[in-house]
């Protein structure tokens, strides 16, 4: 099968390439996808587990990417849950051969049925800033209606489907990040934007939750908005040590088959929409890494032209 293949850690980007790689094992309680569109993060090349399996041995050639959307194409040995031909999208293993191939093997329950109403390229952008945004906002800072919430990076992947969901959900919406954001985040529903730049983060007030993508001074200014009894959850760096009645959490996004499911049926009813800034073909995948060639927003490989 055709692929994206990553052969030498030192190489970064440059050593990214179109080739042939074998057709994928579907392992017990496993499926094999037929990749129809997949994302990937920007950063994965650092992530040690690109390189190497869960006991550190060297695993390349690699391939990258760990969002999918496609169809059913084989199951494992012992898989339930999930049938040939069907629709599902969803995150591989960090530690196992990624989405930008023509199939992938995924564990089924990393994977959630997918309605014919929903684009597999919408789908593809969906997985990892989705549940990145609905663990942090739910799971683990238990937002509810009527709450406040302040999210940096309000404009980014994973800010803007916070955003989205914490409105769905009922909460006030504060959004952080440079002058260039303002628009999207507050066209995204935020009723306030702080600047970090130019406005006074101070001057935001007291919040019931912050959520946070950046980390650094940022991170540690952000302890004093939090009401008590708040939540300081971030993805970017374990939070400073906070008063008592906060709770500070540092999390890692998890594969998740019911929050796929309610972040599919969001989208299916329109009430959030992740951000595609870009659509390549798998030929121009490998050139997708290249910071100089990204949009804002996702970009998202198709697969197959369907």
């Amino acid at each position: 099968m055709r692929a994206i293949i990553a052969r030498d850690r030192a190489a970064g980007v440059h050593g990214l390439a179109l080739g042939e790689m074998p057709y994928p094992h579907a392992a017990e309680n496993d499926v094999v996808v037929r990749v129809h569109a997949a994302g990937f993060t920007p950063g994965e090349l650092d992530w040690p587990g690109t390189w190497t399996d869960r006991a550190g041995h060297d695993r390349t050639p690699t391939i990258p990417g760990h969002e999918v959307s496609g169809v059913v194409a084989e199951l494992g040995y012992g898989t339930t849950g999930l049938t040939v031909g069907q629709r599902v999208f969803g995150i591989t293993d960090w530690c196992r051969n990624g989405t930008l191939a023509e199939f992938v093997a995924v564990e089924a329950r990393n994977l959630a049925p997918l309605s014919t109403g929903v684009d597999h390229i919408v789908a593809a952008a969906l997985p990892i800033s989705g549940l990145t945004a609905w663990q942090g906002l739910f799971i683990h800072g238990r937002l509810s209606a009527g709450q406040t919430v302040l999210i940096h990076g309000a404009a980014g992947g994973v800010g803007s489907m916070a955003v989205q969901l914490a409105l769905d959900a009922g909460a006030r919406v504060i959004g952080t990040g440079r002058a260039a954001d303002r628009e999207v985040a507050l066209g995204l529903g935020a009723e306030v934007f702080a600047d970090l730049e130019e406005d006074r983060l101070e001057d935001v007030g007291e919040v019931d939750m912050v959520f946070d993508v950046i980390g650094g001074e940022i991170l540690r200014r952000s302890a004093a908005l939090v009401r008590p009894d708040g939540a300081l959850v971030s993805i970017a760096e374990p939070p400073p040590s906070p008063p008592d009645n906060i709770r500070a959490i540092f999390f890692v996004v998890e594969p998740d088959r019911a929050g796929l499911a309610e972040l599919e049926l969001r989208v299916r009813d329109g009430r959030i929409e992740p951000r595609v800034a870009k659509i390549r073909s798998l030929d121009d995948a490998a050139a997708a890494f290249d910071p100089t060639h990204r949009g804002r927003g996702k970009t998202v490989i198709r697969v197959i032209d369907v």
